[in-house]
């Protein structure tokens, strides 16, 4: 049976699609934001319906073009992944996990700040496509969450040898190995649930298959969810100015992905 929560704004009775969900809509997130972002300066005149109209525009360009980053860097990585020769085991790990962590807060920015596009580009897939690529990100949420933490990167990753019998393929052409099911007893049982979906998830669509066709289903679909009214993306060399001085952000320049 579904799990059902009330809404941390309006108090409407949802089902959450996401672990963490507090909120109906993302409407509710965005205004529950705005009242408790500083409660002390509430009261002051600058937190009038004119200036939040105003600072609520501003916000949407800044999301819009962090998103746009985002997007230019996923699709950097995640191209470059067929193309790369690792010189050793580490890096490539290294590349593979940097592609793990933008496919998935991009896909996790969409649906958080962005679900109306996300959802019509879902609905717009044939039911088997839509699918596929829900349990690919299921999966790809399992590697994030595990992978350099409880596994190793080795347990995850299959390299494969190059066809010409001199070091290893182009990382695409690695595979994700099988897992055995994860221990999770130190999590509550909702938190079993949801982490035994994903690990479902990457056995039925990651594991067995190939580095690259996982990305490519993950970014394609990403980049067509990416909504019509953002800003034009950024370019390359706006990504690198802005990372440099975020020292927060990780730094995808460290592996040669700009």
């Amino acid at each position: 049976m579904a799990e059902s929560r009330e809404c941390a704004r309006c108090g409407t009775t949802f089902e959450p699609k996401r672990e963490h969900a507090r909120f109906c809509s993302a409407r509710c997130r965005v205004a529950w934001n705005r009242e408790n972002w500083n409660r002390g300066d509430v009261g002051q005149s600058k937190w009038g319906t004119g200036t939040w109209e105003r600072e609520g525009a501003a916000d949407q360009r800044t999301e819009e073009r962090a998103l746009g980053w985002a997007i230019i860097a996923m699709r950097d990585v995640t191209q470059r992944l067929g193309k790369v020769r690792a010189c050793d085991h580490p890096q490539a790990f290294a590349v593979i996990g940097e592609a793990v962590w933008w496919v998935t807060i991009v896909d996790a920015t969409l649906v958080r700040y962005h679900p109306d596009s996300y959802e019509a580009a879902l609905a717009g897939l044939p039911a088997a496509r839509r699918r596929l690529i829900e349990a690919t990100f299921g999966g790809l949420r399992f590697v994030r969450n595990r992978m350099g933490y409880y596994t190793d990167h080795a347990d995850f990753i299959e390299p494969k040898a190059s066809a010409e019998g001199h070091g290893d393929a182009p990382i695409a052409e690695w595979t994700w190995r099988p897992l055995p099911v994860p221990e999770l007893e130190t999590l509550p049982p909702r938190g079993q649930e949801w982490e035994l979906s994903r690990y479902r998830a990457y056995q039925d669509r990651l594991a067995g298959r190939t580095i690259g066709e996982s990305f490519d289903l993950a970014a394609g679909f990403l980049t067509l969810a990416f909504p019509a009214t953002a800003e034009p993306s950024p370019t390359k060399a706006d990504i690198s100015a802005d990372l440099a001085v975020d020292s927060s952000v990780p730094c995808i320049a460290c592996y040669g992905l700009l």
